[in-house]
């Protein structure tokens, strides 16, 4: 991103701009803006598209160059071509520069890590072969009815109150019970886990407390399960034949349950408010011309779990979208500007049903290897939720709702709901315990039909019996014997 290298587009240099610091950033029709300052960013990627087309120069904080990438296409170029990017940061110009401090608020997100996201080539593929190994042993059976029992033990908490907060009481807290059962450690699942990760992804000024809260017990984890392996995704990572160390095993512990846990928390909030909030969908959903599934990836589209990805990083000068790129500039894949691209999707309003191209979980050598087990929660979550809730209403007017907006995502605070109250149910009950009604003594098909009575036919009124009559004798021998004895 050096000022001197000319522009193929025949206009100035995007970031022959003033110097860092200085208050013209951005206020010039062609300058690069600060999206730390972006009160909102969709609308922003909206002004940068029509200026600069699917690939924008922008500036960080503390004005550290960076092009964002807007354009489904160039995205998918980018993240799939490994020939000319990497994630690799350690060979950005301004990191080399000094331009980008140790305590620089995105470090966490773009330092480079001896992890699978990060690496390249034959280290790449060691790694990367060790998690998405581990993941092919997930009994994804099994692990959909753990997400329902989940469902059901979060939802009675509060369906007795007729009231619950969705994002704080049920977003926030499903992903990580699954995600807990799933690595091995379900006694580790528990209100203050929740609560460390929540707070160390919002990066507070207790975020490494809460940050080195969740690495103990993936510590304690790693150890218990090189001790004595399980049948558990983190088990399987130990044994791989990858070999990894503890410590990467760690590493890579903490990207999985972080990502998967901020991602899914983000998605399933996005589709309960939608379901809430837009007639037209909860009709489609209960109608059934739109199923659970389908409702997810239309979510998928419109509110990508991360609205932007640090980073990726040219190996080489090449060209994107129209803009020269140089070796060691950095770029942000930026899944939430891509899809609404209008080359795309003309019609945002269109039903995008059934189309997975979205961007929402990358693609290329680093896509996510999770997002089957992301979709499940999502969709199971929101279809057992319904299921207990069928009445639940949003609590607010829905422009009284806020967001926690970053560069990197968008997180909905909270989605107050009301509904009629329930009682609890047994989340341990098998289905088929029910008593089996009594059988038909005939098989029929229809509604029985009932058997008319036998007509009762009158009686007459009984008579006396007779004497009987003394039985006359047979023959002539016996007439002649009762004449002589006078009968």
């Amino acid at each position: 991103m050096t000022p001197e290298f000319p522009s193929t587009t025949g206009m100035h240099d995007p970031f022959l701009t003033p110097p860092p610091g200085c208050p013209a950033h951005g206020l010039g029709p062609g300058g690069p803006h600060r999206l730390d300052e972006a009160e909102d960013l969709s609308e922003l990627y909206e002004q940068l598209r029509e200026q600069h087309g699917p690939v924008a120069p922008v500036l960080l904080h503390d004005d550290v160059p960076m092009w964002v990438v807007l354009g489904h296409t160039e995205n998918l170029h980018m993240v799939r071509t490994p020939s000319q990017f990497c994630r690799d940061s350690r060979i950005w110009t301004p990191l080399l520069e000094g331009m980008v401090k140790p305590d620089h608020p995105l470090m966490p997100h773009i330092a480079w890590q001896p992890i699978c996201s990060h690496a390249e080539g034959d280290e790449h593929l060691r790694l990367r072969g060790a998690v998405t190994g581990a993941m092919s042993t997930i009994d994804h059976r099994g692990m959909r009815r753990h997400i329902n029992r989940s469902t059901q033990r979060l939802v009675n908490r509060f369906c007795e109150e007729g009231s619950a907060d969705l994002v704080s009481q049920f977003a926030e807290h499903l992903p990580m019970a699954v995600m807990c059962e799933i690595l091995g450690m379900p006694d580790e699942y528990n209100d203050r886990i929740v609560e460390a990760a929540r707070d160390a992804l919002k990066g507070t000024e207790t975020a490494i407390a809460s940050h080195t809260y969740v690495m103990d017990a993936l510590s304690r984890l790693t150890s218990r399960r090189r001790a004595q392996p399980e049948e558990d995704f983190t088990s399987h990572l130990i044994m791989h034949p990858a070999r990894l160390t503890d410590d990467e095993v760690r590493e890579h512990l903490r990207v999985v349950l972080f990502a998967a846990y901020e991602a899914t928390a983000n998605l399933l909030a996005n589709v309960i408010r939608v379901v809430l909030t837009d007639p037209r969908f909860r009709a489609q959903l209960s109608g059934g011309q739109m199923t659970v599934p389908q409702a997810v990836e239309q979510s998928l589209w419109d509110e990508p779990p991360f609205s932007t990805v640090f980073a990726y990083f040219a190996k080489q000068d090449t060209e994107l979208g129209g803009q020269r790129i140089r070796k060691g500039d950095g770029l942000l894949f930026a899944p939430a500007p891509g899809n609404v691209d209008p080359r795309v999707r003309p019609d945002l309003s269109a039903n995008m049903m059934g189309n997975r191209s979205h961007l929402a979980f990358g693609g290329g050598p680093h896509e996510c290897p999770g997002a089957d087990i992301g979709r499940a929660i999502a969709e199971v979550g929101v279809d057992a939720l319904l299921m207990r809730l069928p009445d639940v209403e949003l609590d607010c007017d829905e422009d009284e709702l806020e967001w926690r907006a970053s560069i990197a995502s968008r997180h909905l605070v909270e989605l107050p709901v009301r509904f009629a109250p329930k009682p609890p149910q047994d989340v341990m009950q098998k289905p088929g315990l029910a008593p089996v009604p009594p059988q038909r003594a005939t098989w029929q098909v229809g509604t029985p039909q009932p058997t008319p009575a036998p007509a009762t036919q009158p009686t007459a009124p009984q008579q006396p019996e007779p004497t009987p009559e003394p039985v006359r004798p047979k023959g002539a021998w016996r007439r002649l014997l009762r004449w002589w004895r006078g009968y």
